[in-house]
């Protein structure tokens, strides 16, 4: 039973890390449209997002294989999510019709 709740925090950890990998990237990208310094939002971001999941996979893995997997897993799936949750719908075009 231990097992399994070690496994099920890991899996939600590794959610977690998802979101804030792939919600930070849609958040820099928003935020680099607008900025008249794009490179330092997205180096900043890039340096932060690849740190703390690494960090996070590091202690959560705990030097067991298996916990990286899930972790990984969790990681993964949250993508599917998180590109879902910002997808933008596509917008049909407008015909006009040419006044004279």
């Amino acid at each position: 039973m231990n097992d399994l709740v070690m496994t099920l925090l890991v899996l939600f950890g590794g959610s977690c890390l998802g979101f804030l990998f792939f919600g930070g990237l849609w958040f820099t990208s928003k935020k680099m449209l607008s900025s008249k310094k794009p490179v330092l939002w997205y180096l900043g971001s890039l340096f932060i997002r690849v740190g703390l999941t690494l960090l996070g996979f590091y202690y959560m893995g705990q030097n067991n294989f298996k916990y990286m997997l899930i972790c990984l897993l969790g990681f993964i799936g949250t993508r599917f999510i998180v590109i879902r949750m910002t997808k933008i719908k596509e917008m049909k075009p407008i015909k006009l019709d040419k006044e004279y």
